[in-house]
């Protein structure tokens, strides 16, 4: 029979139908919560840490070899970048979901159906957003006021990104195929393939190609990982690979994608709507000058090492609570809960205490010893650094509410607290405050979206949400 053949049979576990090592994934319906739980996030925690060197690496190498008005580009095209990789990561986090409940039912051709439903989706979408990204990159920069210095900088670095989107945005899925059967081991490895690439390939492009040289080295690096991920999915023999009659699950059936479409629409638009608040927060800063963009383009470098954890651990409970879910295991949902906050505090804490004082000097690695955006980027880090514990405990409850299709409250959230709150508070607050009108922005709505997100965690009725199969998605709440 073949391994597709066995779809719903709940007495086959996942281990017995795929090897025993190199890559076999992990059971997250059993054994103690905490352990299992950091066991699960803390790949993923270095996944996050690797990556976010990776932007490092890249933006070390454009500041010091082509000076602040580049990294200035790179900073106003990354947060532009934010918001087409949070459309996918939106989706991404649905597939997660969608396996996740489908792997903790033993279900496994549903796996596969929703591997290649999602895979032909990515790609597709990946080369729709190549072809918009470059027609509209003018427009996007010169809406967000970017200074004249910059723009043909970012410019450049976006046109160039987007050459590699559709490969790039398989590259994400991937990984949250991966760790919806249970698997966090392979996104890791895949990650340091590609901060290997990406490391080796910036000091020898950008003399040659300039800040296109940053771009070519990010496509190539993506190319490379998805490869390795591809050829690791098979040599393991994976859930979700897919061989002879299943590649034609490639080509997204409406059955199959209608699911993630539905589910990762709102978790796209979430990220959407944070992406648009951070472009509408980097218009605000544009308007203080070069040094301010830049100060806060360094200042970014360092909170991506701040957000590890609450990334590391959402993640992991984002899986986790969907194979809990998809197994009936509801006694376990608020230990997870329980567990992802306490992790993610106390990581998150030491972080913030470490870098903290040594911010000034952090800041140097990617700003000429002399900028004064040194000084105005230690402002601004002292201020924003403690509102990152905040934001990890509201995606870790969040993570688990949108595990059983609770979707819309959160977004809702989102929307008030993101958009409506930061605006106010940036745009009315800034005749009084100045620049500190935008940095309070960023406190409140930390402060706002973490209590809304608890109590809609204690008091909502996201519990009676469901997608444990195709057709409940059509009423997610």
């Amino acid at each position: 029979m073949h391994p597709s053949d066995h779809p719903a049979d709940p007495s086959i576990p996942i281990a017995e139908i795929q090897p025993s090592s190199g890559g076999t994934p992990r059971d997250l319906t059993k054994g103690p919560v905490a352990r299992t739980l950091f066991a699960f996030a803390l790949p993923a925690l270095l996944v996050n840490l690797i990556q976010v060197t990776n932007g490092t690496i890249t933006s070390v190498f454009v500041g010091k070899m082509l000076g602040e008005a580049a990294l200035a580009a790179t900073a106003i095209a990354n947060q532009i970048m934010f918001i087409v990789f949070a459309v996918v990561f939106g989706f991404s986090m649905a597939a997660t979901i969608m396996v996740g409940q489908a792997a903790g039912r033993k279900d496994i051709a549903e796996v596969r159906r929703t591997t290649g439903a999602s895979i032909g989706f990515f790609f597709l979408g990946g080369v729709a957003i190549a072809i918009l990204g470059w027609v509209f990159a003018p427009e996007v920069l010169r809406a967000l006021g970017t200074p004249d210095e910059v723009y043909e900088f970012a410019l450049t670095f976006i046109r160039i990104t987007m050459i590699g989107m559709p490969i790039a945005v398989v590259n994400m899925l991937l990984p949250s195929l991966l760790r919806g059967v249970g698997d966090a081991i392979s996104p890791l490895r895949a990650t340091l393939v590609n901060v290997a690439v990406i490391t080796f390939t910036c000091p020898l492009f950008i003399p040659i190609f300039g800040i296109a040289g940053a771009a070519y080295a990010g496509i190539l690096s993506s190319f490379t990982s998805t490869a390795y991920q591809i050829v690791h999915i098979y040599r393991a023999d994976l859930p979700i690979r897919l061989r002879g009659e299943e590649l034609h699950l490639l080509k997204p059936d409406w059955a199959h994608a209608r699911p993630v479409m539905m589910l990762g629409f709102p978790l796209g638009l979430s990220m959407v709507v944070m992406g648009v608040s951070q472009m509408g927060m980097i218009g605000l800063i544009n308007r203080e000058g070069m040094e301010t963009v830049a100060a806060f383009g360094a200042a970014n470098q360092i909170w991506g090492f701040l957000q590890m954890p609450a990334f590391a651990v959402s993640t992991a409970v984002s899986a986790m609570a969907a194979q809990n879910i998809g197994a009936g295991k509801w006694d376990r949902i608020d230990r997870i809960a329980g567990a992802g906050i306490g992790i993610n505090f106390l990581m998150t804490g030491v972080l913030v205490g470490v870098i903290t004082p040594f911010q000034t000097a952090l800041l140097g690695l990617f700003l000429p010893a002399a900028s004064p955006a040194i000084a105005i980027g230690a402002h601004i880090s002292l201020l924003l650094n403690w509102t990152h514990i905040l934001v990890g405990i509201s995606a870790i409850v969040t993570s688990i509410v949108r595990s059983n299709g609770a979707v819309m409250v959160p977004l809702f959230i989102l929307v008030v607290t993101a958009v409506f709150l930061r605006f106010a508070i940036g745009f009315l607050g800034y005749s009084a405050w100045g620049a500190d009108a935008i940095w309070a922005a960023f406190i409140a709505h930390a402060l706002v979206s973490t209590l809304w997100s608890l109590g809609y965690y204690r008091w909502g009725r996201w519990r009676e949400s469901s997608v444990g199969d195709n057709s409940s998605l059509a009423s997610a709440k």
